[in-house]
């Protein structure tokens, strides 16, 4: 790597190849890129959870993220209900869009199915 230094404005600056700075480009980019991996595998050692696209698709795709949710964790509707002691009716409505619920319901959900509440909750 060949670089000239010259003075502007009292600062010294260093003019090289483009390819040269193309270069050093990609290598920071690659130490970003490294030390992002180690934060994330971290992360998954100190138990943050990953989410398959598949699921995150299906609620980007407007799918109801309770429904998603609990699909995902292996539970029926009926099951999530006891768990989170409310009626099998009430996840069968929130999964529509036919009701609202309380913030108490959705904090019960959200600990039955171990997640933040604003995760399960549609963005009406």
């Amino acid at each position: 790597m060949t670089a000239q230094i010259v003075e502007i404005a009292g600062r010294q600056m260093a003019i090289l190849p483009i390819e040269d700075y193309q270069r050093l480009i990609e290598i920071v980019e690659d130490k970003a890129d490294e030390a992002a991996a180690d934060k994330s595998k971290q992360r998954r050692m100190e138990g943050e959870e990953y989410l398959p696209a598949t699921m995150v698709d299906r609620i980007l795709e407007g799918e109801n993220p309770l429904k998603v949710w609990r699909e995902y964790r292996g539970v029926s509707g009926i099951e999530l209900a006891r768990l989170a002691n409310v009626h099998a009716s009430t996840i069968s409505k929130l999964e529509k869009g036919q009701r609202q619920g309380t913030r108490a319901v959705w904090r019960a959900l959200a600990d039955a199915l171990r997640v933040e509440s604003q995760d399960i909750q549609p963005d009406d």
